[in-house]
């Protein structure tokens, strides 16, 4: 059986830390799964469209990632999708804090399904897609925290 695993997050924006844990759980799994969840309470920075073009860019090279969009419970998408595994990486405690709460309730929704923390590798620890927003909503070079080209882009 073919070992997929969902990576989910609102990936506002997808960030090096992001593509590390994607690029390392492909050591693990047969096919990662990008899933951007659609918050209705949270308007995106980035837009989604936008973001799924430059996160299958920044995956070109690997046929074993693929990039969704989706508005339903994670576990639920994962379901759906035939992936017994959820990928979710940790930068710090607080991290872990948070994401042990909603591991438990992925597994009331999807039984099934394990998910898998990998801790973030330490030079890429520092960056969140909340500080980039910041530092591009005021004019300053984010391209080293993505692994793809932004500031030559227009953002709509």
């Amino acid at each position: 059986m073919k070992k997929i695993a969902l990576f989910p997050g609102s990936f506002d924006p997808f960030t090096r830390g992001h593509e590390d844990i994607v690029r390392r759980g492909l050591k693990l799994f047969d096919e990662v799964v990008i899933g951007i969840g659609k918050n209705a309470r949270k308007d995106r920075y980035f837009p989604l469209e936008q973001m799924i073009l430059l996160i299958e860019e920044a995956f070109a090279d690997e046929p074993a990632v693929r990039v969704i969009s989706y508005e339903n419970l994670t576990a639920a998408v994962a379901r759906d999708i035939g992936a017994r595994f959820l990928l979710r990486g940790l930068r710090n405690t607080t991290d872990f804090e948070y994401e042990n709460g909603i591991s438990q309730v992925n597994r009331y929704v999807y039984e099934e399904v394990e998910t898998i923390f990998l801790i973030t590798s330490p030079e890429l620890a520092p960056i969140s897609s909340s500080i980039i927003r910041d530092l591009h909503r005021y004019g300053q070079n984010v391209d080293p925290f993505l692994p793809y080209k932004l500031n030559d882009r227009v953002i709509e």
